[in-house]
Formats: C-alpha cells, sequence, structure tokens
C-alpha cells in the first residue's frame, strides 16, 4: 500500500484505510469527526471535505468512556 494522504482540507495524515469514489480519502481521525458533524445535523459531506481539520482533540466513544468512566467510577 502506498502513501494514500487524507483528501480533507488541510489534513496531512497519510495511509488512510478508508477511500469514496466520491471524495477521496478520508482518514480515522476525520472519519471520526465527520461522524459527529453529521450528528450536529450537517449533511454536506463535500463542505465537510473542504473544511478545516479541527484543531481539538477528537473524543471517541472510546474516548468519552474512559473519561466518564474515572469520572464516575463503579463502587
Amino acid at each position: 500500500m502506498g502513501v494514500l494522504r487524507c483528501s480533507r482540507g488541510d489534513c496531512e495524515n497519510v495511509m488512510c484505510d478508508r477511500v469514496s469514489h466520491n471524495y477521496g480519502y478520508i482518514c480515522n481521525e476525520c472519519f471520526e469527526e465527520l461522524i459527529q458533524w453529521i450528528l450536529q445535523g450537517n449533511q454536506d459531506i463535500q463542505d465537510f471535505m473542504g473544511s478545516l481539520k479541527s484543531k481539538n482533540t477528537l473524543f471517541t466513544e472510546t474516548r468519552i468512556r474512559k473519561l466518564l468512566e474515572k469520572e464516575f467510577p463503579i463502587r
């Protein structure tokens, strides 16, 4: 497998596993951000792919779960 650069905005991630015939390659970080973007009510994937990558740390479900398990431990 060659270097497959993420097709989103200014993302510099390479070795992307996901590809769309319409939008190109997408890295896992951008894919997670796309899910959150759609959950917020946005629909246009083209707009997302042209947007700049978030500078905030993305919270995947696993990260959120770990954070909440620390906050609310089982007794």
